[in-house]
């Protein structure tokens, strides 16, 4: 009996049992589904966050307060509010690496409430000199961002995102730019409108914040002295490793810090392309985590396609002991029963495969987040599936093949 036969015959005998043999595959179905979305997930945040990185260029190196805090497969954070960088820290840095950084702007972040006509919302802050809109390549559509005279000065002047926009008017369409909103009760100019850049890269709004002059941000909005980071953008990608070097040592003295290093830091650098790989680690770990809890499922469907096969076995044995009598070897009634498993693991793969691509699309549409579904996913799943038919598929198979025939024509 050829393998074409086996499935013939096999397809026959699900078809007796149509409503058995669909619960059965619904398992695979679901777990393959869960595989392929799982995986999208991880591989469209990954593709994400590599995007966003490189679009604010491969030459920032970013000087954060604090020491370094290590979590498993993500940057090091600070905890905590720390105060170890203060403007004064930018000055020197612009004055001291001129061979290596061209650019300086220091950072401080919080967040704070505003208001238009009877419209509130709550939104991040950055306070920033000019220099930010280069450093971190920031793009205005409509308006200016503020210069240096506004920053001297700690004008109460505003470059906004749509979704601010939106939240303040009800439609992200309109231009606001001459118009004064409260941040704080305190009454700020929008000068400037930005870019849209839509979604991070787990689903964080992107355009719902605020620039304002960092000298503003510290003195009349947050109240404080020191900052949160120094953003610098190298002159090449080549002098990244010592505009590093050189940043950390100048640090270390302007701040007295005394050895081990980095134990007693204040502060800890890196660069774009070490937060860049951090984060790749850590959306790798993220979809190894997505894709073994989504394995899991169809493992569940595996052992239901044991436990199916083995009453498709009780309720056949005289049907087996029939084909033994007219010469079926145990290699015949054993390939027989394999391949019914593997249809049905294989059939669930398929329409898995459609479940999956089907509930990305649900998700990307609804939630706004990046998924992409590699092909390479799609293979591996429906190999699994097939996987899982034939392992739980043997042991059902092997115990038909072993049956006596006379036992088996006189089972009732």
């Amino acid at each position: 009996m050829g393998v074409w036969e086996s499935i013939r015959i096999a397809l026959r005998a699900l078809r007796t049992n149509k409503m058995r043999t669909g619960l059965t595959m619904l398992g695979v179905v679901i777990g393959v589904g869960a595989v392929i979305a799982m995986v999208a997930l991880g591989q469209g945040a990954a593709k994400r966050i590599r995007e966003q990185f490189e679009s604010m260029g491969t030459n920032l190196v970013v000087l954060h307060a604090g020491p370094p805090r290590f979590r498993p497969g993500g940057p090091p954070v600070a905890t905590g509010p720390v105060r170890s960088l203060v403007p004064a820290d930018a000055r020197v840095i612009e004055r001291k690496l001129k061979d290596t950084v061209a650019m300086v702007a220091p950072v401080c972040r919080g967040s704070a409430d505003l208001k238009l006509g009877n419209k509130t919302w709550n939104t991040s802050i950055i306070g920033a000199t000019p220099e930010y809109e280069f450093v971190a390549k920031m793009r205005v559509e409509a308006g200016r961002f503020h210069n240096a005279q506004e920053e001297k000065a700690r004008a109460r002047v505003a470059v906004i995102g749509r979704t601010v926009i939106e939240k303040l008017t009800g439609d992200r369409t309109n231009d606001l730019v001459g118009q004064y909103i409260l941040i704080r009760r305190t009454r700020f100019r929008v000068i400037g409108i930005l870019k849209e850049r839509g979604a991070g890269a787990f689903g964080q709004d992107q355009d719902d914040l605020v620039i304002i002059p960092c000298s503003t941000a510290m003195r009349r909005v947050f109240n404080r002295t020191w900052l949160n980071e120094i953003d610098l953008m190298c002159r090449t990608e080549k002098d990244i490793p010592l505009a590093m070097e050189q940043l950390t040592t100048l640090m270390r003295q302007r701040h007295k810090l005394r050895p081990p290093f980095p134990d007693n830091d204040d502060f800890h650098v890196r660069s774009q392309s070490q937060i860049l790989e951090a984060s790749a680690q850590s959306s790798q770990t993220m979809t190894a985590l997505l894709g073994g809890i989504a394995l899991v499922s169809l493992i569940v469907g595996g052992i239901g396609i044991m436990n199916i096969m083995l009453v498709s076995v009780t309720e056949r044995t005289r049907e087996i002991g029939i084909r033994k009598a007219v010469g079926a070897t145990s290699r015949h009634i054993l390939t027989q029963f394999v391949v019914e498993a593997l249809v049905i693991s294989v059939m669930g793969g398929l329409l898995g495969i459609g479940v999956g691509a089907g509930g990305v699309k649900l998700i990307t549409h609804f939630l706004q987040w990046s998924a992409i579904v590699e092909p390479s996913s799609v293979v591996l799943a429906v190999a699994v599936s097939a996987a899982v038919g034939m392992f739980f598929g043997i042991y059902p198979a092997y115990r038909a093949a072993k049956l006596n025939p006379i036992d088996a024509l006189r089972y009732e």
